[in-house]
């Protein structure tokens, strides 16, 4: 049987996505072929072997439990272990690692480089793939390298001048966006329909990350595509984010309170298949691996518009990931065991 090391938690302001999404896995995991061996991670970034109750991981009482110690992972190459820091000297061998820790220090490639450098198998994206699906300028310089257009953007750094900023919007147009450059979940993600919302905007971004954003609002509305493999490629169905108002922000991510998700998408057929092979394209091009959720706009006249690329989507079963992948006939358990299955193949 083999052993799976299950990584949640994190100091990004996504922990508690990823407690539900560690929580989705460690209930859903073949426990006759995989024997996980949870490790959390916690907003301060202390590494903790849990091996308590699973209900508390959602509920984030984790830490109270009596079986949770302090641990950190051995870093010999081809030795992948965890070392128990209680006194004892215990090791606890695996054989491979599921990262579940969304957004930065988890989603952005600091992780994925832990592992690679320790020769552990990693389940979902690599260091770099997982780097540049983060930085949403790089990714959709790569997006149009591959010939899908994506948004008008312009990046700004500390110690733009007013003027700067407001010849930048001014290129851009308004409406627009104000986005941090390496962030998930739409954190510090401002909507902009006029110039005098551009400094709140600006400092809300900057919150979470040195650099800012400034991207075009495109017509239409946002559609997804699950991504599993690594050579051959299955995509889910394809869904559909209706907004009633505002934008896909992190509170209609996670709650839908004015939103809906809709899979399959009301689209015709033959938009679907396009966007589907679209999803392959930039799924290649940013060298993902095991799985990814592409995110893309379509416009009124058709037209599909790159947004982003999740390494480490939500994994809920009602997380829009495995949604779409049960809509293609693969339902949440052995979605799991595929993904660990891609993970054991490099």
């Amino acid at each position: 049987m083999k052993q799976i090391l299950v990584l949640f938690g994190g100091c990004s302001p996504e922990y508690s996505v990823s407690l539900a999404s560690a929580y989705g896995v460690l209930t859903h995991i073949d426990r006759s072929l995989y024997q996980p061996i949870p490790v959390g991670i916690t907003r301060e970034g202390a590494w903790r072997w849990y091996g308590g109750a699973l209900e508390a991981i959602p509920e984030d009482r984790w830490q109270e439990e009596p079986a949770c110690l302090p641990c950190t992972l051995r870093l010999d190459r081809g030795g992948a272990a965890l070392l128990l820091l209680d006194g004892s000297g215990r090791t606890l061998a695996f054989d491979g690692a599921f990262p579940l820790i969304h957004g930065s220090n988890g989603e952005d490639g600091t992780l994925q480089g832990l592992f690679e450098l320790a020769g552990v198998p990693l389940i979902g994206c690599g260091t770099l793939s997982s780097a540049l699906c983060m930085d949403k300028d790089r990714s959709h310089k790569l997006a149009a390298l591959a010939g899908v257009p994506s948004p008008r953007g312009i990046v700004l750094e500390p110690g733009f001048s007013p003027a700067e900023l407001r010849r930048g919007a001014e290129a851009v147009g308004f409406p627009l966006f104000v986005k941090p450059v390496r962030a998930g979940s739409s954190f510090g993600v401002s909507r902009v329909e006029e110039p005098a919302q551009l400094a709140p905007a600006v400092e809300a971004a900057f919150r979470h990350d040195g650099e800012i954003l400034l991207e075009e609002a495109i017509p239409g509305f946002e559609v997804g595509c699950a991504v599993l493999g690594n050579r051959e490629l299955t995509v889910g169905a394809v869904d559909e984010v209706e907004l009633s108002r505002g934008f896909f922000n992190y509170t209609e991510k996670y709650t839908l309170q004015t939103s809906a998700i809709h899979c399959p998408a009301r689209i015709a057929p033959q938009k679907a298949a396009e966007i589907r092979e679209t999803a392959k394209v930039l799924y290649r091009a940013l060298g993902c691996r095991g799985f990814a959720r592409v995110d893309l706009f379509l416009t009124p006249w058709g037209e599909i518009v790159f947004n982003e690329v999740n390494t480490i989507p939500g994994f809920t079963p009602h997380s829009r990931y495995p949604a779409m992948m049960r809509a293609a006939g693969i339902p949440f358990r052995e979605l799991v065991s595929r993904l660990i299955q891609l993970g054991a193949e490099l």
